[in-house]
């Protein structure tokens, strides 16, 4: 075996024992880009404050980005691919159960986390103790509530660790579906009555999530099929660097030539960037920088002469990647050099680049009218004019990072709790895509919603994603913001700094389908706005989100 001071060493995955030869690699990158250990997901390298590459190193969970592979000789080193198939199969179906798992991305890690906690003997039904775990985690999908009935769901014999491998389907044609642990494979037997219902379930996870999603308990063990996973491994590292891309045998190597991939945050306050509008208002309302704080950064991959693949992949995040520059980068360096390419966003490059939710400032009357002021953002008039024809809408140029209509809810929803704000109740709102939702929130902080949109399909991801939008309603009022300063330049780089609401800091959320012989739509957004709008309320109405 080299000895401490060889340029090589050895480390133990999952039994098998990997030789590196850069001792100043991160365990990430041994992992992710070496032994292609692709549970092990990438959300904020090099910050270690998403959790989604968090391993088990001698039993105890880990996050791989922070962690100098050099310092793990004689360590073993666990992911969910060396998990025993049946207790990975068990978190897995845990997940899919309560909707714990929406494009899958933070589960593996979270996943692991549990693991380890399950190993020092902690109570499944403590869900207190399950929310301190995933201090260590970002979920930005489903508000931490389905997370936490997941553990809960493990220990309480809803889920067999060690499922009997006799049992039969109840009824109908047999199908077989694959689900890969690894190099491991289980093959499980589902009816056709069930192969119709995962239908149903992809059809609702796809309305919600705005892109064809796959829903299962392999979403869960991070297989959804993201667009960096499905990269050749032949394939050359690009990274953004200045107007442009550097590119690399390796992505550690792609990275230390880009520099400028330091990740900070600052104690500066920043007030909102837009002005009121001058005038006598009944309301009024300034929004500061927010970040969409999606998980997976932007990526792609392509062939030379090939069609790129898509960043959007298993999730749509919120809207901030349907005009991501990732495919076009990727197309354009295959052809130049040649050979696969796979460009992918470090998180400060997602923080930089990618588009925000346009900031306004509003005034209103009380019969509704008004003036908003708001960052110059193509169709952002038209979408705020839909639900507020008696507002002029102005738009001004601000320095900052670009903004889209795309954004989930931007500019409509301000304008309806505003229009909430003046009745003095949420009512019912009804999104753009024509689900409706109210919410209210009671002296505990808890949150009661009340969704319709068609036919659920299937209740359990429904109330996933309800929760998930109710969980970015709070913390778009409340807790969410981007430094930047008034020369543009984006103070906050780090996942943490974003304002997002903790696991420990979610209150209880409870969401009821109502029943509704209305067409099959989208419900999140509705929820998305009627929460923000209760939340809003709660607070008196304060000129200013978020409302501290």
């Amino acid at each position: 075996m080299p000895d401490d001071h060889s340029d090589t060493l050895e480390i133990t995955v999952n039994g098998q024992a990997v030789t590196v030869g850069d001792r100043s690699l991160t365990l990430l990158d041994v992992l992710r880009f070496q032994a292609l250990v692709l549970s092990v997901k990438d959300g904020c390298s090099p910050q270690g404050q998403c959790g989604c590459c968090t391993v088990l190193v001698d039993g105890r969970p880990r996050v791989s980005c922070v962690t100098p592979v050099r310092r793990l000789r004689g360590k073993a080193i666990i992911t969910v691919e060396g998990f025993d198939p049946n207790v990975a199969g068990a978190w897995a179906d845990a997940f899919a159960a309560t909707g714990g798992s929406q494009c899958g991305f933070c589960t593996p890690g979270i996943i692991c986390r549990f693991e380890g906690l399950r190993a020092t003997g902690a109570d499944h039904h403590d869900r207190e103790a399950a929310a301190k775990a995933l201090l260590a985690h970002l979920c930005r999908c489903t508000g931490w509530q389905p997370v936490i009935d997941a553990w809960e769901r493990f220990g309480s014999g809803l889920v067999d660790p060690k499922p009997d491998s006799d049992a039969k389907p109840n009824s109908g044609v047999e199908v077989s579906a694959r689900v890969e642990v690894g190099v491991k494979v289980a093959v499980r037997n589902a009816s056709l009555a069930n192969e119709t219902a995962a239908r149903a379930s992809e059809l609702r996870a796809e309305l919600e999530g705005g892109v064809t999603q796959q829903v299962g308990p392999h979403v869960a063990l991070g297989q959804g099929g993201f667009a960096d996973d499905t990269a050749p491994t032949d394939a050359l590292f690009a990274a953004a660097s200045g107007d442009g891309w550097v590119v690399a045998p390796t992505r550690a190597e792609a990275l230390r030539l880009a520099a400028g991939n330091q990740a900070r945050h600052t104690t500066a306050v920043f007030g909102p960037p837009i002005a009121l509008p001058a005038g006598e208002w009944a309301l009024s309302l300034q929004t500061s920088w927010v970040e969409p704080g999606y998980l997976e950064t932007d990526a792609s991959w392509c062939e030379p002469g090939g069609r790129p693949a898509s960043p959007l992949a298993n999730g749509g995040a919120f809207g901030a990647k349907r005009a991501s520059r990732v495919t076009d980068a990727a197309r354009m360096l295959a052809d130049r050099y040649q050979q696969p390419v796979r460009v992918l966003y470090s998180r400060i490059d997602a923080v930089r680049r990618g588009p925000k939710r346009p900031p306004l400032a509003a005034g209103l009357r009380a019969d509704g009218s008004g003036v908003v002021r708001v960052a110059r953002t193509p169709g952002i008039r038209q979408v705020i004019g839909a639900v507020a024809p008696g507002v002029h809408v102005v738009e001004v140029e601000i320095a900052g990072p670009p903004t889209a209509v795309d954004i989930r809810g931007a500019g409509w929803l301000e304008m309806e709790a505003m229009a909430a704000a003046l009745r003095g109740e949420v009512g019912w709102i009804t999104a753009p895509g024509g689900g409706a939702a109210s919410a209210s929130i009671s002296a505990d902080g808890s949150v009661d919603v009340w969704v319709r949109c068609g036919d659920p399909l299937d209740e359990t991801v429904l109330r996933s994603y309800c929760t998930g939008a109710a969980h970015m309603g709070l913390g778009l009022v409340t807790s969410e913001s981007l430094g930047v300063d008034e020369n543009g330049e984006i103070h906050d780089l780090t996942l943490r700094s974003f304002g997002i609401l903790r696991a420990v800091d979610t209150p209880t959320i409870r969401v009821t389908i109502e029943p509704d012989d209305g067409p099959t739509v989208n419900g999140s957004e509705a929820v998305f706005a009627a929460v923000a709008s209760a939340a809003w309320l709660a607070r008196g109405c304060p000129a200013e989100w978020p409302a501290r």
